[in-house]
């Protein structure tokens, strides 16, 4: 294993209306969706989501919670039954709906890290483009791509990362947990403001480490968990598990996005294979995870459970040793660029930090968030519980052009970009041609009134002539590719000649999205 696995990153988008405090987020949030819909020429009663194979209450360590034991926000199987709740299918395989009065885009599976940057930089541009669209109906609507509103609310950005149901998941737990817990220092978008309410003044590195309230978990709303159990991995379930992670900031910085994707999936490699043998199990772990969050410095100490003590840098420091002695073993010289691109940035990232954290502004978020910060307080004299200094916060995440001063600093160079502008364009048009999104879009772009609804892993549709809706089965994600189904896909003239296709007998080593 290296870096390249199905993966995907879901965000919600912080929203507001210009001086209507009291706007109800949730129709706010189904005007976002159906005006980008709308303008796409996707009809929001068609291209709906599936819900048949949800199974929110699934839990990785053996069971399933009861229905009447969770909380409402975990029932996602249900929402299809609420109308406020604007769910629609885009040509580019992603997922764009309302979650917990929030409008979310969720991206398409890709295989590598860069991929998952680029069509989460996608994602951006579709609320760009609605809130573009909105502006002509005023007060319009604000769209910021951060984890909370600085009051006290907190939404996710969720990454997913397919590994093999064969690995314990005790043993997940054992080797995430700690690196989780200092993660952030290479991959937390800052936040001023200390606790869940802002209340105590000051500045940290992540924006969700505060709200963080225990270390093993089914919920993602309440009681957050540093490792999340739901057990739903919407492909073959007797070989995969979906590994769903809600502790990661919604990031601006493409080295920051790279690092948090790249290393998660490395070390998730090393757990696969057996590699981490050494038990670097952190002592409280939930309390740590918001003491290093709180110290822009990088001096706190940790404690491991077998005594030894070392900050989170050295921490991260020999996650990064064991990774690269365990590519060196594997591969070699023979090493794929996107794992030696993760690598790269990874000790480079971890150098600068060392020396003094402003060499890594570039690259590091939180870093170049406190640089520019600190900028306005040493010219206006402010302290951190300045509003002024909160409103810069929030201003820094504004998916605006213009106006999101993480969007100002990319275009001026003074955030690292990896991936360009002709890149993110064309993602938004069209899905990843080397996994089962690419079929998904596919048919949604060429035959729109035929595809009635779809999942993650199986679309449905309408054929003209037939009573009953057909339901196309994609278990496997990487199937239902570009190089598979192509020549098929352009082929068919009509959805009925597709499914005739995809049904008839084919050569036994061919692979279908069947």
């Amino acid at each position: 294993m290296t870096v390249r696995r199905v993966m995907g990153v879901e965000t919600e988008y912080g929203i507001s209306v210009p001086g209507s405090p009291n706007a109800n987020p949730m129709v706010l949030s189904g005007d976002v969706v159906t005006t980008y819909a709308v303008a796409r020429g996707i009809r929001p009663t068609r291209a709906s989501w599936d819900y048949a194979d949800e199974n929110p209450l699934r839990d990785a360590r053996g069971f399933d919670m009861g229905r009447g034991s969770a909380h409402p926000s975990q029932l996602t199987d249900e929402w299809a039954d609420d109308p406020t709740m604007a769910n629609v299918v885009l040509t580019n395989g992603a997922r764009l709906y309302v979650d917990h009065a929030h409008p979310e885009y969720s991206s398409p599976e890709v295989t590598t890290p860069r991929a998952a940057i680029t069509w989460d930089r996608a994602g951006e541009w579709v609320m760009r483009e609605s809130v573009e669209r909105l502006a002509s109906v005023p007060p319009g609507v604000n769209l910021y791509k951060n984890n909370t509103d600085g009051k006290g609310a907190s939404y996710g950005t969720h990454e997913n990362y397919l590994m093999s149901r064969r690995t314990p998941f005790l043993e997940v737990v054992k080797h995430l947990m700690p690196f989780f817990v200092v993660r952030q220092i290479m991959c937390g978008a800052g936040r001023v403001g200390i606790g869940v309410d802002s209340r105590r003044n000051g500045f940290q590195l992540a924006q969700r480490s505060d709200f963080f309230e225990c270390e093993v978990g089914l919920e993602t709303t309440l009681k957050r968990p540093i490792i999340n159990t739901r057990d739903e991995p919407h492909a073959v379930a007797d070989l995969y598990r979906r590994l769903h992670v809600i502790i990661g900031d919604a990031n601006h910085s493409d080295v920051a996005d790279l690092l948090k994707l790249g290393t998660t999936s490395l070390v998730l490699a090393m757990i696969e294979d057996g590699f981490l043998v050494e038990d670097l199990t952190v002592h409280q772990p939930v309390a740590t995870l918001q003491a290093i969050s709180h110290d822009p410095t990088l001096t706190t100490q940790l404690t491991l459970a077998d005594g030894r003590t070392m900050s989170g840098l050295d921490l991260l420091g020999i996650y990064l040793e064991r990774a690269l002695a365990y590519v060196d073993q594997r591969w070699g010289a023979d090493a794929d660029s996107d794992t030696r691109e993760v690598l790269h940035w990874w000790q480079l990232t971890l150098d600068r930090l060392g020396r003094d954290p402003l060499e890594a502004r570039g690259e590091v978020e939180w870093v170049a968030k406190l640089a520019l910060l600190e900028g306005y307080r040493s010219r206006d004299g402010l302290g951190w519980g300045d509003p002024r200094l909160k409103a810069v916060d929030i201003q820094w995440s504004d998916v605006r052009s213009d106006r999101g001063l993480a969007n100002r600093m990319r275009a001026t160079g003074r955030l690292t970009r990896l991936v360009d502008d002709d890149d993110i364009a064309a993602a938004v048009e069209q899905a990843p041609e080397d996994t089962r999104a690419w079929f998904r879009g596919a048919v949604l772009r060429r035959y729109p009134d035929e595809v009635v609804a779809a999942s993650w892993d199986s679309v449905i549709v309408e054929v003209p002539g037939q009573r009953q809706l057909q339901r196309i089965p994609m278990l496997e994600p990487l199937r239902g590719t570009r190089a598979q189904l192509g020549a098929l896909v352009e082929s068919s003239t009509s959805m009925g000649e597709l499914l005739k296709h995809l049904s008839a007998p084919r050569d036994p080593s061919a692979r279908t999205s069947r």
